[in-house]
């Protein structure tokens, strides 16, 4: 496929998304440290709620945030996925997904181009979460079970 068609000229647009391990983390920070680069932990307020933050200033700077769509922290192995490798948190135009979730349907093509993958890959994460929804048994309440789910609330 050729440029004429869009698609080559996009490739070359996108980059994509980079792993970090947590043992590469380190050793950069190791790195770091002996070349004299200091380190300085800023504390700040940040959101509590999506209340708190639904007016806030955007893009979002809160990249800890787990709703930001900057980077992905997997919990298990603690390895920072960064979603948007050649771009800055402030050089991106959507920064929160409950920001595009509030604003309603949109495209896989929309989707693929917010979150840095591929319509198919989008597809592809649609078709598994939806299967997962699916197999909520009856006695769980199925799909019912999720209606006016708020995934911010923390159960006691």
């Amino acid at each position: 496929m050729g440029e004429s068609d869009g698609l080559g000229a996009d490739k070359k647009r996108r980059r994509r998304a980079r792993t970090m391990s947590r043992k590469e983390m380190s050793r950069e920070r190791r790195r770091a440290l002996a070349r004299g680069e200091v380190f300085e932990v800023v504390d700040y307020e940040r959101p509590r709620t999506r209340e708190e933050c639904r007016h806030g200033p955007r893009p979002c700077l809160y990249v800890s945030c787990r709703h930001h769509l900057y980077l992905d922290v997997n919990p298990v192995t603690g390895s920072v996925k960064l979603n948007f490798p050649d771009k800055e948190v402030w050089e991106l135009e959507e920064t929160c997904a409950l920001d595009v979730a509030e604003r309603g349907g949109i495209t896989l093509e929309e989707v693929g181009s917010i979150m840095n993958l591929t319509r198919e890959r989008i597809r592809q994460v649609e078709v598994n979460g939806l299967a997962k929804l699916r197999s909520v048994p009856e006695e769980d309440g199925g799909l019912v079970a999720f209606e006016g789910w708020d995934p911010d609330r923390r159960d006691p």
